[in-house]
């Protein structure tokens, strides 16, 4: 079977690229989502590329789910789960006890989301190179 890590990690690029786009229009709720998806697509991307796969959403988990040998910098997995908390809350009203997802959501969220997300990128894209 062939390797696709390389399409996990160029989607995992254009998922930040969309969170970016989202946060300049002001959607600041599909931006903190889209980063997650970013992040979420870059560490299976470096499962697949060490030869397992990795199942869910959770970012934490798949972070310390990785082999052994992947040595993670410190506040990885915390920055995991900052992403963890946009997965169902920045979509769907049920996330909160009143109000839509996008009421919920601004630049201060969307920034550190995007933050968090490149970060995890750049390590996985260290990792892979």
């Amino acid at each position: 079977m062939a390797n696709r890590s390389g399409d996990w990690l160029s989607q995992s690029l254009r998922d930040l690229e969309q969170a970016r786009d989202s946060m300049k229009a002001g959607r600041h709720e599909w931006a903190c989502f889209a980063a997650h998806q970013a992040a979420e697509k870059a560490v299976k991307a470096l499962h697949l590329y060490r030869g397992q796969e990795a199942w869910g959403h959770v970012i934490s988990r798949l972070l310390r789910e990785l082999p052994e040998a992947v040595s993670l910098p410190d506040q990885l997995v915390e920055r995991g789960r900052v992403l963890d908390n946009y997965y169902i809350p920045s979509r769907s009203p049920n996330g909160h006890p009143e109000g839509a997802p996008f009421e919920h959501f601004g630049p201060l969220q969307s920034e550190e989301a995007i933050e968090h997300a490149s970060t995890i990128i750049d390590f996985v894209r260290h990792q892979m190179a």
